[in-house]
């Protein structure tokens, strides 16, 4: 057989097909829109939050003269760290140890107490639960000052004055009835046939509270930490009034160190206020995602 009575393939009379690599039809592109208020608002937010930061930078820097009578937001011309020597040779240490006893002794309480609290309130649907709920969260409306008398008349009879007890309970115990509002908001996440599903199992109660109600609530959990530890570190009315001497002394009670009658060391005040807030803001940078996740009612998903 030739060559020229071989057949031929027959020609394509259809359009012709789309290269590989070329556009997709049907495809949406997306695009965000600037939004040029929103920015503003942003940045005169951002300016409002960093000056006095940075006046306080600044201030620390500085030698009393200059703290004195110059203007706060000026560089300072000699900056020195003899502020910061200053308070790292005054018993920081020791304020810091006691401070970090008192948020993590909090944080345990606080959480051996209202996860299980707040899992048997999502739960156990009863009548009497859901009252016991209630009568819980009337602790958020209660103010520290209305009953701080009854508190010291109470911690003087178990004769827990004068300790770092004195001042964990009750700050444990105001930071409680916030702590369930937001475990209760997370848990109520977790789908019902989760549960359903590890009862089929047959799973107990206490199993599914650590193998599915704990992981799947890691947001709330977090929130909650930052939260009661931010309260313990920040807590300034219970170590002023259930404490006296230098022992359970916490950081907030320590600055009064650089406060006399015959004025304010303002740059060694301020280089302590620092040194302070440097672990709170660690804390922050590290959970930030879990804290904003479980305010916003997310956690469990």
């Amino acid at each position: 057989m030739s060559h020229d009575t071989l057949p031929r393939p027959a020609k394509a009379t259809g359009p012709a097909p789309p290269p590989p690599h070329g556009p997709r039809r049907g495809r949406r592109h997306w695009t965000r829109r600037a939004n040029p208020v929103a920015g503003a608002g942003a940045l005169i937010w951002l300016v409002i939050v960093l000056i006095p930061v940075y006046a306080m930078l600044s201030a620390s820097l500085t030698g009393p003269e200059q703290a004195l009578t110059g203007n706060p937001l000026t560089p300072p011309t000699e900056p020195t760290l003899d502020n910061y020597n200053t308070v790292l040779n005054n018993g920081f240490g020791h304020l810091l140890a006691n401070t970090a006893i008192v948020a993590v002794s909090v944080d345990g309480i606080v959480l051996g107490l209202c996860v299980p609290l707040a899992y048997t309130a999502v739960r156990t649907r009863t009548r009497w639960s859901g009252a016991a709920f209630r009568l819980f969260l009337m602790g958020v409306a209660i103010p520290a000052q209305a009953v701080v008398v009854p508190l010291y008349l109470l911690i003087a009879e178990l004769g827990l004055y004068d300790s770092l007890l004195a001042v964990i309970l009750p700050t444990a115990a105001f930071a409680m009835p916030v702590s369930v509002l937001v475990l209760v908001g997370t848990l109520r996440d977790i789908s019902e046939e989760l549960y359903e599903a590890m009862a089929l199992d047959g799973a107990s109660p206490l199993r599914m509270l650590f193998r599915l109600t704990i992981p799947l609530a890691r947001g709330g959990i977090g929130t909650v930490v930052i939260y009661s530890a931010l309260q313990a570190w920040n807590g300034f009315l219970f170590p002023l009034i259930f404490t006296q001497s230098d022992g359970p002394r916490v950081l907030t009670l320590g600055l009064f160190t650089y406060v006399s009658q015959f004025g304010v060391d303002v740059p060694a005040l301020l280089a302590s206020v620092v040194l302070s807030g440097i672990p709170v803001f660690a804390v922050y940078l590290v959970a930030r995602r879990a804290l904003v996740s479980g305010l916003m009612g997310v956690g469990g998903k």
